[in-house]
């Protein structure tokens, strides 16, 4: 296969033909029932019993394709639910070696971290991107908020499970476009031990374990241990490190009886070295910014592995989670769950960040290139605290009236979420030294101090909130979903600044000057609901017709409170609404191994803040933005032991009232590629040999508009392949090898608003993992 390695006009033809052979699986089972009384051999002889044949027609689940998704809120299966669902098992995501959330997610098309940052900074944690809009405020975990700004694993992931469209009457204010929600490992009642070891590019080391084991049988008691310890580089990225670990224990209790209790405990520490981004000279669409500097057009490409921080960098977190879920069967069949949940994570963050502006870029001499530096202007800070206490309680019962069945999920959720941000400022020492463009040197001394100023945010919402669905089942052919929530929120933030001048010892923590506090109040009762419709054609398949809504207040995501006329989080501005319009078909092929869907799509968000063209201190939430397009998806078995997981989406984004957000002027949503596809696939060879691989393509990017001069206004479309191969020693040990961008394309993964900066996608690659089950 020809590799295109070119940054420009790389035209890639991708064939794919899948061939399906239709298998059938017959299981005889000969039953018969005992009399009350034993026959005698007299009997026996002059009636010779005959076995009555029962045949069972059941699909087995394959390591790809999931049943049905994790929340009590969807009672049916996938193939029934009429919504957009990926859910990515952690068969899948093992395959992959995916460690991260992020890297989890290149399994559904158009979903990633696209957009590095504003200016100097750069986004922290999962900054998930996800069909126009940012989704990482619409994290979960078991279905409960997941607060705080940190790079979630997958060692403790059962599967994850993506919603796509607004999330609104199921989870309450989320993100326009979708919700993401992570399931993770629980303990099961049988002995099980797994561990794994991985060694790779980039200095990768990282080990896991999970270990299940039976306490009491009788009582239905298990415990589940999953431990995690990683301490690795970056193949893409000089200096750059990840370095985390973590341990989440699980106890249960009643598995094998109508009540169950899970406790489950999380903590994690990370202590990484951030990735600032890469200088964007020599990228296409780069030009000089200086007219007086010509030269800078025709400026190489640096080094994407360069790192233009210093030792001062860090990004150290802290999250500590602890879960109680309680479950009852009732003996009518009915079911109740609650779920109390505290979390908190806890970040202290600091990035010597850069701007190559033309004030910053200096160029003394035009023709050497290694005299050329960079004005390291600031370093950014993020010491912020958020916790959350929550409390869900759901009650599912399946009720008949008449020829309609009807399967209705209610229930009631408090949450209480806060967020602190404190100021840091250098407190001596302040001017950074430059860098050299070409050949930067992160052991450069660095003579500044620095310290919390006394300044910080408190930001905390209150939210009590009520749901209902209900699943009516008219005959076999016809199913109509309906859903209401009802939200009530409060929201207050104290914001505390500092009159005077900051002179403090090194990195201590002291108010210093005069403190001014303000305070700012917002509540309001929000309403969401989703209907939908869905014929079955067959029993294995569904046509849907769906409308849903969403609703983000002020401050709804970032717990900060503004009294500024251009903020969003205005308390006098109304809620951030969004509609979502779909329909779709979803079928389950070849004896429920295989499933395929189809769907198209129209998300209108409205409510944006937008300025007066005619006066600019005048705005008005009159802006509206629009996303529709189609997604198509296949996922399973194909043939025995020939799995696939693939999905494409084709999307046109705009802007139908309001200012353009494209540095280029074109008329779309940035960060969000109009096309993008994503394929993994499987095969099993006789002898236990496992070969596969897979290809994502990404769509050009474009950034949004903030008046940098020179800069790219958009990145690239790519194509990156992988491949694997894994093969079992013995019943207790197998191998896998994981190679990554087979081409070794280069690649723009996510760029800055302003352009200056981008994240470079990872060169060849390759990691080693032994995995042990006992």
């Amino acid at each position: 296969m020809a590799m295109i390695k070119s940054r420009k006009h790389a035209q890639t033809r991708f064939n794919q033909h899948m061939s399906a052979a239709l298998a059938a699986m017959l299981l005889p089972v000969a039953a018969h029932a005992a009399e009350a009384a034993a026959p005698s051999d007299t009997d026996a002889q002059a009636k010779p019993q005959t076995m009555q044949e029962v045949q069972v027609n059941a699909a087995r689940e394959n390591d790809y394709k999931a049943e049905r998704a994790s929340s009590a809120k969807y009672t049916e299966k996938l193939v029934d639910t009429a919504q957009t669902l990926t859910v990515i098992k952690k068969e899948l995501i093992e395959q992959q070696g995916a460690t991260t959330l992020t890297e989890a997610l290149r399994n559904t098309p158009g979903v990633g971290a696209f957009f590095l940052g504003e200016n100097g900074s750069t986004n922290t944690g999962d900054a998930i991107y996800m069909r126009g809009f940012d989704a990482s405020g619409s994290i979960y975990v078991d279905g409960v908020r997941d607060v705080g700004s940190i790079a979630r694993d997958t060692f403790n992931i059962e599967q994850i499970d993506v919603l796509k469209g607004p999330a609104g009457t199921d989870n309450g204010r989320s993100s326009p476009t979708g919700s993401i929600n992570l399931v993770t490992k629980q303990p099961l009642l049988e002995n099980a031990y797994q561990a794994s070891v991985t060694g790779g590019s980039g200095k990768q080391k990282r080990g896991t374990a999970d270990l299940n084991t039976v306490i009491d049988a009788d009582s239905g008691t298990a415990f589940r241990l999953n431990v995690l310890d990683q301490d690795s580089g970056n193949p893409a990225r000089d200096v750059v490190k990840n370095k985390r670990w973590a341990i989440a224990p699980s106890l249960a209790y009643g598995l094998n009886s109508p009540t169950r209790v899970y406790l489950d405990l999380l903590h994690v520490k990370q202590n990484n070295i951030p990735d600032g981004g890469v200088l964007t000279i020599g990228l296409p669409g780069y030009t000089s910014p200086d007219a007086t500097r010509p030269f800078l057009t025709n400026a190489r490409p640096v080094d994407p592995k360069n790192f233009y921080g210093s030792s001062l960098d860090h990004d150290d977190v802290k999250a500590d989670m602890v879960t109680l879920k309680i479950e009852h069967d009732f003996a009518n069949g009915a079911k109740l769950v609650n779920t109390a949940r505290y979390g908190k994570t806890t970040e202290n963050y600091l990035l010597t960040s850069f701007m190559a502006t033309t004030a910053n870029l200096v160029t003394p001499n035009a023709a050497d290139p290694s005299t050329w530096t960079m004005k390291r202007t600031n370093l950014t800070f993020k010491d912020q605290v958020n916790e959350i206490i929550a409390n869900q309680t759901t009650l599912t019962a399946d009720v008949t009236t008449g020829a309609v069945k009807h399967t209705l999920v209610g229930g009631l959720e408090f949450t209480n979420e806060k967020q602190t941000n404190y100021t840091w400022a250098a407190t001596g020492g302040t001017s950074l030294p430059p860098t050299s463009i070409y050949n930067p040197n992160p052991d450069a001394a660095v003579n500044v101090t620095y310290a919390r100023n006394g300044a910080r945010g408190n930001g905390s919402t209150n939210t009590e909130s009520i749901y209902l669905f209900d699943t009516a089942k008219i005959g076999a052919d016809w199913i109509i979903n309906a859903g209401v929530r009802v939200d009530h929120y409060n929201t207050t933030y104290n914001a505390v600044t500092v009159q005077g001048a900051v002179t403090a010892p090194a990195q201590q923590v002291i108010p210093v000057g005069t403190l001014l506090g303000s305070s700012i109040d917002a509540g309001d009762t929000l309403v969401n609901g989703k209907l939908s419709v869905a014929y079955k054609p067959t029993a294995d398949s569904s046509v849907y017709a769906l409308v849903a809504s969403s609703k983000s207040p002020p401050g709804g995501t970032t717990f900060t409170l503004s009294s500024s006329a251009n903020s969003a989080a205005n308390p006098n501005y109304d809620p951030q609404t969004t509609t979502n319009y779909e329909v779709g078909t979803k079928w389950d092929l070849l004896q429920q191994k295989l499933s395929f869907t189809a769907a198209a799509f129209r998300t209108e968000v409205k409510n944006e803040i937008e300025v007066d063209p005619t006066n600019p201190a005048v705005y008005y939430q009159n802006g509206k933005k629009r996303v529709q397009g189609i997604e198509l998806g296949v996922t399973g078995e194909i043939l025995p032991k020939w799995l696939v997981s693939a999905g494409y989406t084709h999307q046109s984004t705009s802007v139908e009232s309001g200012k353009v957000v494209t540095a280029n002027g074109e008329n779309q949503l940035s960060y969000t590629p109009k096309q993008a596809f994503t394929l993994w696939t499987s095969y099993t060879l006789p002898f236990g040999l496992q070969i596969g691989g897979g290809a994502r393509f990404s769509d050009k990017l474009l950034r949004g508009t903030d008046g940098a001069v020179g800069t790219p206004a958009y990145a690239d479309s790519y194509w990156v392949f992988d491949a694997m191969a894994a093969y079992p020693i013995n019943k207790n040990i197998d191998l896998r090898l994981n190679v990554y961008n087979l081409g070794d394309k280069d690649y723009v993964q996510a760029i800055n608003k302003s352009g200056y900066r981008y994240t470079p996608g990872a060169p060849r690659s390759a990691s080693l993992t032994a995995n042990f089950k006992f």
